[in-house]
């Protein structure tokens, strides 16, 4: 069984999701990939429970300029394991940085001692990040400064990167592209 609650943040409203006394995702209200597949087919009941009320004070810590750690919730990844990778290097991007798909795939390469790792690989492991904020997929950007991709639209993720204090100037949204 989930449990469920509803916040109300800068981007929109968000979903968070708890099973089992562990955080297993925070979503914007219809975004792609919303509850991820592995979820779809429980029962959510709405309640306000423990882990839930702590990722609530965990998101009115982020919304009012402070920087809590990904490490004070219990959270739960559920996904493959090269998923669970490319979370784990978006949880430790700081805040107000950004990190390239590139980057990602080299550091996911070198770990696995290979060759290479596809940039478009890593974009779809980003894109189903089912924790909207918490691992800060909004990030990652393209190699020469491309907004590109955020399952929540690209308007929600330059509010979260300009809340953050990032520069803005340096960064562009794509005029064309499959992820916009």
């Amino acid at each position: 069984m989930l449990y469920s609650m509803k916040y109300n943040s800068i981007i929109g409203e968000l979903l968070l999701v708890e099973k089992d006394d562990f955080l297993i995702g925070v979503w914007m209200m219809n975004q792609k990939y919303f509850l991820g597949s592995e979820n779809k087919s429980e029962e959510i009941i709405e309640k306000e429970t423990k882990v839930l009320l702590q990722t609530k004070n965990w998101l009115d810590r982020y919304f009012n300029n402070e920087k809590p750690s990904i490490n004070e919730l219990p959270i739960a990844f559920i996904g493959t394991e090269f998923r669970k990778e490319v979370w784990e290097i978006l949880a430790e991007i700081p805040y107000g940085e950004v990190i390239t798909y590139g980057e990602i795939a080299r550091k996911i390469a070198k770990k696995r001692k290979i060759d290479r790792m596809s940039s478009q690989a890593v974009g779809g492991a980003v894109g189903h990040n089912p924790f909207t904020i918490i691992i800060p997929c909004h990030r990652v950007v393209g190699n020469n400064g491309n907004l590109t991709g955020y399952a929540g639209g690209l308007d929600k993720k330059i509010k979260l990167l300009t809340h953050e204090g990032l520069d803005m100037s340096k960064f562009f949204v794509p005029s064309k592209g499959t992820a916009l």
